[in-house]
Formats: C-alpha cells, structure tokens, sequence
C-alpha cells in the first residue's frame, strides 16, 4: 500500500512482507527500522534538500523565447532587472533560441508576467511561466563510462570480426576508439572555462590544449594535456609596472591600470619566480576559481613539472603545465602526419592497441618501464619513412620544403617545418594498410635497438658511438631503446624502458610478424572463427597457445613398468601407456578440480567436420564416452589388438588413437585455484596417523568441492571459462621421450587474460597429480602374459 502525504511519506511504498521502497532514492529496504535509518540518511537528506531548491527555483522562473540569436546572459538579465532582482539566467547553449530566468521572489515574477508584451532588442519577446516537472535525480555519469562499455575486448571482437577485410578493421578500431561528439564537445567547453577564469588571473595569457586531444590520435577517456602560455602575460606585468614611474602612468592606458589592480600578479614575479612557485599559483587558481575541478595536485618533480586536477561531473583528468612548448611543436607534427597520409592513424591505433594488450605499453599513472603512446607513434612514423617508396617525409627534408617565415625555435631547437600539408607530394607508396601492419613487425623483430638511434629527424638509424659523440648526444640518456625526439634531439623518449621490456617488445613484434603472415590474419574466416587483427590482439599476442604447453615427463611411474621388458618391448606399450596418461589427465580435470571434460571424437579434421558429421561419428563418440575412468572397455573394442599386433591396415572403429594424441573440450565452473592451502589445513588433522595416510587424490578433490561449496551450490549459467587441452606423447626416439606427453592448452577467445592464473596453477598441480593417480594403480598395466587383459588398463 502506497503511503499518502507529501515530502517524505510520499516518497514511500509498502512492499508485501514488510518491506518498503524509496522512491526518490530508487532505495529498497526490508523492514520499518531500516526505512527510518534511511529517511534520516545524508543521501535522502540532500535529495530532499535538492528537490526543494529546484522546486523553489521553478515557481519563481520564467521561460522565454524569441529574441536575437546571440543574445547574451547579462542582456536578458538587464532586461529583466527592471522588474526586480535576477537571482540567475540559463541559456540554451546548443540552439541559442530560449533561455531560463530565475527572479528573486514570486512577487517579481508576477510583475513580469502581468505586463502583456515584452521586446528585446527590437525583438518581441515570448514570455511565460516555467514548466513544472517531477523531481528525477539522475546521478552525474563517469564521463566515458558508455565508450568503455562499448570497446570492452568481447564488443570489440565481435565488432571487427563482421567486416570484411583486415583493412576495414583498422578503420573500424579509429572509428570506436576517438572521441564521440560529446566528449569532444566536453573538451571544447572545459578549454573554454580554463580560458575564462585564468585570463582574469593571469591577462593576456593563454590556455592550449596539446598531446592526444588534439593531434589526431584521441583515445576516448584520455587526459586532457594544457599549456598555460604566460609570455604576454610577463609583458603585461612588466608594462604594468613601469606604470608606476611618472612618464610611463602618462602613456599607460586606463584598462591597464584596472586589469593590473584586479590580477594576482602584484603577488609574484612571473620573471624571477620559480617553475614551483608558479605552479603552486595555478593550482590555488583551480582549487578556488574553477567550478567543477577537485583533487589539484602539483606534481613539481617530473621531468616537465605539472598541476594535476580532475573534473568531477565527467571524471575527466587532466594536467597543466607552464613550460612545456615544445609539445606543442611535437602536437602540430603529429597533426600534420595525419594530414599528409591517410594510412597514418588507423596504423598507430593499432600498434598501441596491440601493444597495450600485450603489456608492453599504457602505464596510467605515469613512469614505469613501459613504452608510452608518444614512443609507440614515433615508431610507427620512422617506419613509415624508411619504406622503399617512403610514405612520410624526413623531418630535415620537411624543414628544406618550409618558407623562411615558417622558421621556429624553441628553447634552442629548431621546430621549422611546413604548416600546409599541401605542399609535399604523394608519396607514391601502394602499400596497404594490412600489408603495412604486418611489416611493421617484421621490420622491429630484428631491430638493433641498444646499438642503434632511431632518428625522425634523418629518417635513419643512426650508429649509436658516432650519435654520442656530437652535441645532443652528451645528453641523450642512453637505453636499451634510444629513440630520439624529433625536435629536441638530445631527449631519448624511450629512456624509461629497461631491457626486459624491450627483450619483450622484440620477442612480440616476432610472434605478430609469425602471424601477419599466415592466411588467418589476411582472410576472413568461413567458418566463423576468429581472424584478423582479433587474434593479434588476444593477450599474450596470436602465439600465446603456442606457449601454453605443460609437459609431462613421469619418469618414476614410467620406472616401475620399465622392469616388465616384455611388455616395454611390446609395440603396443607406447599407445598402451599413453591412454592410461590421458585417463589420469581427464581424472584429475573432472573429477579432482570438479571441470567439465568432454573427449573430442578424433581423426575429424577442420575439413571433415566444416562438411557435416561422419556416419561413424556417433558410434566412434559412443565408444570414447565408454572409456571413462573406474569402468573396463568392452571386449569388442580391439581387445585383439591389445595381445597381439595390429593388423597392416587399421580398423576405423578402433578406440586407440593412431595419431597418439587426444583432446578435450573443458569448463571451469569454480575457482578452484584460489585458496587451496587454507582449505586443505580444514582437511588435515593436526597430529597425522601414519598407519592412516590419506589419498591425495582424494582430499584434493574435498578441497575442490570445499571451493565450489563456497562459490554457490547451484552452477551458474555460463562457467567462468572455457579451454582445450590437447594431449600429444613423444616421437619414442629415446627412453625418456617414450613417457614424454606435452599438453596444449587453447583458452577460448577473449579469455586468455582470465585463463593465465588457472593455467599457472595447473603448471605445478597437473602433472604431480596425475603421477600420483598412476603410481596409485601400478596394476593397470600388466604384460601380455598376464592373467588380465591389457585392455583393462585403458
């Protein structure tokens, strides 16, 4: 029953058994007393006060149309100010045609809509009371929260796995990974603001957006990079103080002297002041000036000093800093590559998405060992250089090509390029994009990276001992990647890597090269299956199921048979004992770590089973699910072919696999990983009786049910994630490579990342547990002589 009555009690419905539901809040609660704890909560307390405020605000606001576009705040506001106070105007900044004009009282809104026709300007003028609307709050969204959402790695792989060819991909991942509209326009508007309130501050200065917001390469969520400009601004301090002296306050305008009274800058020297003094400056501006802006941190020890802030209606961040313009050089040159080449952008997002999944770059709280955006699109613009028919320019043949009123210099170094993308030729270069991805790994696999500079500049590498010994080498900080800055030649932007990360980069742009160049990067698959730039960028990169190998020596147990020389001679000892491995393999998977395991039918290739199901798939599928473990195989199933040798041709029914490998299809329901130790001291009694030793099978299993238990007794829909494990034994070219048997792990797509910890686990846990389940039944395998069948150890 809903309860009547305004305020609070209206905002309440009874529920059945006793509960209740907020609706303000969008709260539910179970019981009288926690609806009271509730009521006089801060959350409904604030809302309550919010509701009020705008209910207030709506009874004594007007609506109005009709005037100029560009119309401003301040001349509705003069307008209206004949009647009485204007408390606030709210335009409507998108179209420009309305606007919301809050008066002071009720009273004055009386006066105003008692006066039959208002004009503006020479403009009638469409005036009436403010709609009233029901109070919905809606809390303020994480700015770029929908966009994550959008391009989490699943969409994204859905998303590029339906066009049609490599190329097309690398234009859809630009497409959904730059700024939508509103975030850019959110950019916009901020820009404007920091313009706005620092000017009044700091005159004449000036607010530049620079870095990934601006230069062609937008990650929506990235930070918003801003360069406070204050030359004219010392100009201004200096004019303004040469007012004071009596031939100067002659000729000092009255607009200067007002604007040096209004400023902060009788407080500071912006000539003789420190980098952290001004910076300490600009963050007490945006603690205090900014609406909007929290959690300002100035950050004086980094290597170009910043103020760090971040907006907290959009939960957008960003820095500013005050001597940084040659980032504003590298920005304009980033742009003007965009410009000059179309195959530009869709190659750098797909390097540094690849990078990023692979770990090798995207540190997001600065430093580390990582590789940075900045690094990773200046490779990929030298390599676009140094192609046979180059695709961009040199940075010294772009300098010859600028006139002479283009020169540039910036804290000594020459920025000088061409502002006009126009001017250069075309480059001539036919490459694809696919092909150029696929080359650009080919061509870092075996780069000499610790002995070489890569150089924009020159469009080569340059020998590292001549580069150290001219003037920006003294102070190029040497690394094992020495990749120099276009402009500022004496900066290594890869300087913070260290050799692991660039071993590591090295080692990944091999296993992409590996890839790009089979037929599953280059075509779209028919059969559904994952292809493209999909696979390259799984973590742990396309040759990550290549390295998810887990190899089985069992020596020991292999040992104990070894002392039957008949049976070891036996030719069918081999396939013997690789089925009795692969029964402990599916054993300890389902029964011990509680996974779904389904045996895959064999001899089924990709081909046979594109084509539809063989007449003999069901009876083959029937006869592997009966070689489960604890149950003998029928004597049907090539018994013969146990005790004696196999026929020349062999029988298509047989149950033996004659490739000597086999594979399952597997499910991870539970965490079974996660807390094992713990549990298993629940298990074990703190005095062990040694005539009573337990099974560890057994209380491995206990532990895995123990895990389950605590996850949920009812099994979710879908497991958490899926695998295949392929079974594979050895070449029999030695004794130890009789009892060898490699196992394959694929992770099902997308799930690499998730999969890691589970097969780490598996690293150590598998291969002691299945040694355990063989030596706890040495009787399975017996000679040909003996009483029992050898089709009994299967």
């Amino acid at each position: 029953m809903e309860m009547e009555g305004a305020g609070t009690l209206g905002d309440v419905d009874s529920l059945p058994r006793g509960g209740f539901r907020c609706r303000l809040c969008h709260v539910t609660v179970a019981n009288q007393p926690s609806l009271d704890d509730h009521l006089r909560g801060k959350k409904h307390q604030r809302l309550e006060n919010l509701r009020s405020v705008r209910q207030s605000q709506e009874l004594r606001s007007v609506f109005v149309s009709g005037f100029h576009k560009g119309t401003t705040a301040l001349e509705l506001s003069d307008y209206f100010q004949t009647y009485g106070k204007v408390v606030n105007v709210v335009m409507d900044k998108d179209k420009g045609v309305y606007a919301i004009v809050e008066l002071q009282d009720e009273e004055i809104l009386q006066k105003v809509l008692s006066q039959p026709q208002h004009s503006l300007g020479g403009q009638r003028l469409r005036v009436k009371p403010r709609e009233k609307k029901d109070f919905k709050y809606t809390p303020p969204r994480k700015q770029g929260s929908a966009r994550r959402e959008q391009l989490s790695p699943e969409k994204l792989a859905q998303n590029l796995c339906q066009v049609e060819d490599v190329d097309a991909q690398m234009s859809l991942v630009v497409q959904l990974f730059e700024f939508s509209e509103s975030e850019q326009r959110l950019r916009d508007l901020l820009v404007k603001l920091f313009q706005e309130v620092f000017s009044e501050f700091f005159p004449e200065s000036a607010i530049l957006p620079f870095g990934s917001s601006v230069n062609g390469f937008c990650v929506s969520g990235c930070d918003l990079d801003l360069f406070l400009d204050l030359e004219k601004t010392k100009s201004f301090q200096a004019s303004a103080k040469g007012a004071d002296k009596p031939q100067a306050e002659e000729e000092a305008s009255p607009e200067t002297e007002s604007r040096s009274e209004d400023s902060i800058l009788t407080d500071i020297d912006l000539v003789t002041a420190t980098v952290p003094e001004v910076l300490e400056l600009v963050a007490t501006v945006l603690q205090k000036c900014v609406p909007g802006v929290h959690n300002v941190q100035v950050v004086s020890t980094a290597r170009r000093p910043v103020v760090k802030f971040c907006h907290k209606e959009s939960g957008l961040r960003g820095d500013i800093s005050i001597n940084n313009k040659l980032a504003l050089c590298n920005t304009r040159f980033l742009q003007f590559c965009t410009e000059a080449d179309e195959r530009v952008r869709p190659l750098v997002y797909a390097v540094r998405y690849w990078a990023k999944q692979q770990a090798l770059a995207g540190n997001p709280f600065g430093g580390g060992p990582l590789l940075n955006n900045y690094a990773l699109t200046l490779l990929v613009l030298f390599f676009l250089q140094t192609r046979s028919l180059p695709v961009l320019p040199t940075v010294a043949h772009l300098k010859d090509l600028s006139d002479d009123g283009e020169l540039t210099l910036v804290d000594g170094w020459d920025c000088t390029f061409p502002k006009d993308p126009a001017l250069l030729k075309p480059s001539g270069n036919p490459e694809s994009r696919c092909s150029l991805l696929a080359e650009f790994f080919h061509v870092f696999e075996s780069c000499s990276f610790s002995g070489c500079v890569i150089s924009l500049r020159e469009g080569q590498s340059l020998p590292l001992s001549d580069f150290l010994l001219s003037e920006a080498g003294r102070k190029f900080k040497v690394g094992p990647i020495n990749l120099q800055d276009p402009f500022e030649l004496s900066h290594n932007v890869a300087a913070n890597v260290n050799e692991k990360t660039a071993l590591r980069f090295q080692r990944c742009c091999h296993d992409a090269a590996k890839y790009c160049r089979s037929l599953q990067y280059q075509r779209k698959s028919s059969k559904g299956k994952i292809w493209g730039l999909v696979r390259l960028f799984q973590p742990g990169g396309p040759q990550a199921a290549e390295r998810l190998v887990i190899s089985l020596p069992l020596t020991p147990a292999a040992q104990s048979l070894w002392s039957h020389k008949e049976l070891y001679q036996s030719r069918d000892f081999h396939q013997l004992w690789f089925r009795r491995v692969c029964a402990g393999i599916s054993f300890v998977l389902e029964h011990v770590l509680k996974c779904s395991c389904l045996e895959k039918p064999q001899g089924l290739g990709e081909e046979r089973e594109a084509a539809g199901s063989d007449p003999e798939e069901e009876q083959l599928k029937t006869k592997t699910e009966q070689l489960s473990v604890g149950s003998k195989r029928p004597l049907d199933v090539d018994d013969e072919g146990a005790c004696s040798p196999p026929p020349k041709k062999s029988r298509p029914d047989s149950s033996l696999p004659t490739t000597e490998s086999v594979t399952w299809n597997c499910a991870v329901w539970h965490h079974v990983w996660l807390g094992r130790r713990r549990i298993r001291r629940q298990f074990c009694s703190p005095e062990p009786d040694p005539k009573q030793t337990a099974d560890p099978l057994e209380l491995e299993a206990k532990v895995s049910e123990a895990i389950s238990q605590q996850d949920g007794e009812t099994r979710s829909v879908d497991p958490l994630f899926r695998f295949a494990v392929c079974a594979r034994s050895g070449d029999g070219g030695s004794a130890d490579q009789d009892t060898h048997i490699s196992l394959s792990f694929t992770p099902g797509p997308e799930q690499v990342a998730v999969f890691q910890d589970f097969f780490h686990f598996l690293q150590g846990f598998l291969p002691r547990m299945v040694e355990q389940h063989l030596t706890s039944k040495p009787s399975d395998l017996r000679t040909p002589e003996g009483n029992s069948s050898q089709g009994d150890s299967i």
